[in-house]
């Protein structure tokens, strides 16, 4: 199929590139807002910080997102256009897991020593596509045993 093919049915660059990834987050064939997305139900559903943590959902999501995140970074910095996207998709990223901190500290089980900003910082950057794929692509790490190791840090660090 031609570019110009595609581009036209869906959208330029940033346009198809932000309708992979969340496609690739809601594992649908379109993309799901986030609450309406079942694991983000069963998180805020949940009454206990380590019910919450939810590496069983990154097991499942970054596989299928980590190689997208990372194209897109690596072309970020010879297309404006996609390096507007990708700084979007890392501001929703700190914003989702600001209100993540919220839900995980309301729970009273966070250390008292950790604010919002620094529970959202750990997460947001432990549960990047980048990181991932350090571990997995280039460690050999399984996704289970990231999601796994993922849980028993946060724990450690968070709760």
């Amino acid at each position: 199929m031609a570019l110009d093919t595609v581009y036209e049915a869906v959208g330029r660059k940033p346009v198809l590139v932000r309708l992979l990834a969340e496609m690739a987050i809601s594992g649908q064939e379109e993309a799901v807002p986030a609450e309406q997305r079942d694991w983000v139900r069963r998180i805020r559903a949940a009454p206990r910080a380590r019910e919450k943590i939810y590496a069983d959902a990154l097991r499942q999501i970054l596989p299928r997102l980590a190689p997208i995140v990372v194209a897109l970074r690596d072309a970020a910095s010879d297309y404006p256009e996609l390096a507007a996207l990708w700084k979007e998709i890392a501001e929703r990223r700190a914003a989702n897991m600001r209100v993540f901190a919220d839900d995980l500290i309301a729970t009273g089980e966070v250390r008292p020593e950790l604010d919002r900003d620094a529970v959202a910082d750990v997460m947001w950057s432990m549960n990047a596509p980048e990181f991932y794929t350090l571990l997995v692509d280039e460690r050999g790490w399984s996704p289970e045993r990231f999601a796994a190791w993922l849980v028993e840090a946060w724990e450690r660090l968070l709760l």
